[in-house]
């Protein structure tokens, strides 16, 4: 068996990358595409490799001959890469594929070391690897039946969206029979280039093959094993934290991009908070069904969004300003403050990192066992001289609760001291009970020193539309942080959502309700993992100690490299010596693996 590579192409995407380079002598972590993709075709002892070289090939002949690689190379030039595509490439190596069985790669390619032994060892003479689509692949596509034959090749511009749930991706990586090269393949791919020219991709010669009645050809369908391809410089980031050397590594480049996991299907997200239960699939088909108005028209202004929310809420309209996510309302409250500030800790860090520490006066509740009520507040803020308080209900992450009669005795108490109460209630719908809420009219015109501030994106499972609200009967404070955010500040989707939501109230209820009795099921079952210590919640997460000599950092990265879950390491927010992380409640069965993970690093020797 011998290997086909395709390094003729111009990698103009990655810009300054490859402005005196071929796209395959960028590097990950370190290591060029090149190198690690000789290395892992010299472990299968190949009769030889042919490379077909084109922009900068002399710099990458140069650079492959001081690898030490000691399979035989083979350089084919192709003189017009600039005005071809990667058929011509292909077909400078064709009498190549005719002399023995190929492995066809492409050399801007990143992958597991088992992906090639998974191909070569499948006895099917012919075989084009294939993947589950997901967001992040481009390119041409695959429809497979249940005998993995290929019935359609479907290249990038005609991919049909809704289909995109039968979709597989070609990898790029093929395992050709000489006798498929000779018969098939090579007649085709003349043919098809005399008609159409050399400007086409190889995979179109595939797409015309896999209309005879015996194609050869089949697809070999991955099973979890990694790979990425690098076209810009976001694939090269994502490819960086895929393939990091170690497990701390990975963990760091994954955890400061702080989401967008979505670019990471294979990850299981329990480290941001939101609702595993809302919204409904209706909810959803309705904005998709709005989806071209939406894209191509601007949203409304403050005006128009703050009546919406008031809607939604049932209060007045000048008592609500809207944000794009919680976190904007946050940064406009606290930029400019002069006065004193009580910070409960741990918390949320959005507010105590946006303001001055030396006009910080922080609870620490660690020695608390994180559990605190209104009158630890009272008795600790009593002659502090603070201007304003900041109380997240339920707080994270210890998930710690006060009930509304309490909070409304502190509403009481920081009234009479003159004090500006702020409560972040975020995470309170997932809270037992009928009515915690604040952000009624009665309560906010009684206290109007009160403000209410409230994350859309958690209990409402919609954090990608980026909404959240501020709510006080300070008109005078909400006027001016309405004029402190942009215009514009939400975009469409997210002024459709709150015109629609409230038609899924009872959607609503009925998610919380479901979500009751799996977070009573996850916390009963975390309680018997020996070596872990669980904090009472009333929120969509659980704290956890541990306390078996294992690091928060050491279980994080486990979960992570072993088991693709993420959880939050909460080492860096609590810093008593102890070791604690913060666990999201999803689903019913995604939280069993998290648990039957749990138990398997715990049960090994540490």
């Amino acid at each position: 068996m011998q290997a086909v590579i395709l390094a003729a192409g111009m990698g103009k995407r990655l810009k300054d990358l490859t402005a005196d380079n071929t796209k395959c002598m960028v590097k990950v972590n370190g290591v060029t595409l090149i190198e690690r993709m000789l290395h892992q075709l010299e472990v299968l002892e190949l009769k030889q490799i042919v490379i077909v070289v084109g922009y900068e090939g002399n710099k990458l002949i140069n650079y492959i001959n001081s690898l030490g690689i000691h399979t035989p190379i083979v350089y084919i030039d192709n003189p017009i890469y600039f005005k071809t595509n990667n058929i011509y490439s292909l077909a400078l190596a064709k009498e190549y594929l005719k002399e023995d069985d190929t492995l066809l790669l492409e050399s801007d390619l990143i992958f597991e070391d088992s992906v090639l032994d998974f191909l070569v060892k499948d006895k099917r003479e012919t075989l084009a690897l294939v993947d589950k689509y997901e967001s992040w692949m481009d390119g041409t596509v695959v429809k497979l039946d249940e005998e993995d034959n290929i019935q359609a090749f479907i290249g990038g511009k005609k991919i049909v969206f809704e289909d995109i749930p039968a979709y597989y991706k070609t990898v790029n990586i093929y395992k050709f029979s000489k006798h498929f090269s000779e018969h098939y393949y090579v007649p085709f791919l003349d043919a098809y280039s005399s008609a159409l020219g050399n400007n086409e991709y190889y995979e179109q010669v595939l797409r015309v093959i896999t209309m005879l009645d015996d194609p050869e050809i089949k697809a070999k369908r991955l099973e979890g094993q990694l790979w990425y391809e690098i076209d810009d410089i976001q694939d090269l980031d994502i490819a960086e934290s895929i393939f990091s050397e170690n497990e701390e590594e990975k963990l760091y480049k994954i955890q400061r991009r702080y989401g967008g996991y979505w670019r990471y299907p294979k990850i299981l997200d329990f480290c941001y908070l939101v609702n595993p239960y809302f919204p409904p699939q209706r909810l959803i088909d309705e904005i998709k069904s709005n989806f071209d108005t939406l894209i191509t028209q601007y949203p409304s202004g403050m005006y128009v969004n703050a009546l919406l929310a008031a809607k939604n809420f049932g209060i007045k309209q000048e008592y609500i300003v809207v944000g794009n996510g919680a976190a904007e309302l946050i940064k406009g409250l606290l930029d400019g403050y002069q006065g004193r500030i009580g910070f409960i800790k741990p918390t949320f860090e959005e507010y105590p990192n946006r303001y001055d520490a030396d006009k910080s006066i922080v609870f620490d509740t660690t020695q608390m066992n994180f559990q605190y009520h209104v009158d630890d507040i009272i008795d600790f803020y009593q002659d502090k001289n603070i201007d304003m308080l900041v109380l997240v209900n339920p707080d994270n992450p210890s998930g710690n609760f006060i009930k509304k009669e309490e909070l409304l005795r502190l509403c009481q108490w920081s009234d009479q001291k003159k004090i500006r109460l702020v409560v972040d209630e975020s995470f309170v719908d997932f809270a037992e009970g009928v009515d915690n809420t604040l952000i009624h009219n009665e309560v906010l015109e009684q206290y109007r020193n009160l403000i209410v501030v409230k994350s859309i994106s958690k209990s409402y499972g919609v954090p990608g539309i980026r909404l959240g609200v501020l709510v006080s009967a300070q008109i005078d404070l909400i006027d001016e942080l309405k004029h402190t955010v942009a215009i514009w500040n939400i975009n469409s989707f997210a002024e459709f959502y709150m015109q629609i939501a409230e038609k899924y109230s009872d959607d609503y209820k009925k998610a919380m309700d479901e979500f009751m009795p799996v977070r009573k099921h996850f916390i009963n079952a975390l309680e018997q993992i020996e070596g872990l210590y669980v904090y009472p919640t009333q929120a969509n997460y659980v704290m956890c100690e541990i306390n078996n000599g294992f690091s928060a950092a050491q279980i994080t990265q486990e979960l992570l490299v072993k088991h693709n879950l993420f959880i939050k390491d909460l080492t860096s927010k609590i810093r008593d010596g102890k070791q604690y992380v913060r666990l999201a409640v999803r689903k019913k069965e995604e939280n069993e693996m998290l648990i039957e993970a749990l138990k398997n690093i715990f049960t090994k020797d540490n």
